[in-house]
């Protein structure tokens, strides 16, 4: 009797080594293990709607950059990314939304880099620039995006603003987003790309499926082109501010070293 005994605690005691054991790899393999990460506005934006997603991440134990475009050219958005990628301590996901879809893929190059995240973003190719993508299908009524100004500014239509942009927002968001947008000088979209970073790094993929500024389709034709692993959120172009939750678990998913 006293030695069944011993064998039950032994398997027991074994049983119970395997789960810990199991237990502690599966940890490991979902414990995020880069913790930068440098977020990227687009154009009719700024720095200010990254704060949710912001929240989200610092509280999981992730170092947030935002960066603040000057969206002065594609070159100078280029430049104040690696800036802000030149100050962390190591590897980073780095994220651009929309117009900074395109400053990812050319910042993106950068030897801190490990993954990049595109959401609701624009995703050129070498020689190919934003605008020759955003004319591959047509645009959604809601659209404001409107001409070039005498100075080359491109501004959104105040009056298409939340419908367009921001349509999931309350409007009392989508006017401070309006009134706080940077000002966008339009030869940006046509700028190339000179080496698109997502031929070399891992890429993950956020298509907002009610985007009125950049059709959904367009999303999936650039990700899908660049085997971008997709993800699909429902929400406006601004799926970042209204589903912040979601899009933080993408960037986790990307922060996580694959074995």
């Amino acid at each position: 009797m006293k030695t069944l005994y011993k064998s039950y605690l032994a398997l027991g005691a074994l049983i119970l080594t395997l789960l810990f054991t199991t237990a502690n790899v599966n940890a490991q393999k979902t414990v995020p293990q880069i913790k930068n990460v440098v977020l990227v506005h687009g154009a009719f934006a700024d720095g200010s709607g990254w704060k949710g997603l912001y929240q989200i991440l610092t509280k999981k134990g992730y170092n947030v950059t935002i960066v603040q475009n000057p969206l002065s050219s594609l070159e100078d958005d280029v430049k104040a990314t690696n800036l802000a990628l030149d100050k962390q301590d190591g590897p980073t996901i780095l994220v651009g939304h929309s117009w900074g879809g395109t400053v990812i893929t050319e910042a993106g190059n950068h030897p801190k880099v490990a993954a990049l995240v595109y959401v609701a973003a624009l995703q050129p190719d070498n020689g190919e620039n934003s605008v020759q993508w955003l004319q591959t299908a047509p645009p959604a009524p809601e659209n404001g995006v409107l001409a070039p100004d005498d100075k080359g500014i491109a501004y959104y239509d105040k009056a298409k603003f939340h419908a367009g942009f921001a349509g999931d927002l309350s409007k009392e968001d989508a006017d401070f987003m309006f009134a706080s947008q940077g000002t966008f000088y339009a030869k940006g979209f046509t700028t190339p790309i000179t080496k698109a970073a997502w031929r070399d790094k891992p890429s993950y993929g956020i298509v907002a499926t009610e985007d009125k500024s950049i059709v959904p389709s367009i999303q999936h034709a650039m990700y899908k082109r660049s085997n971008t692993k997709i993800t699909e959120i429902k929400g406006s172009h601004v799926v970042f501010i209204s589903q912040p939750e979601k899009v933080a678990n993408v960037i986790i998913e990307a922060s996580v070293l694959k074995k």
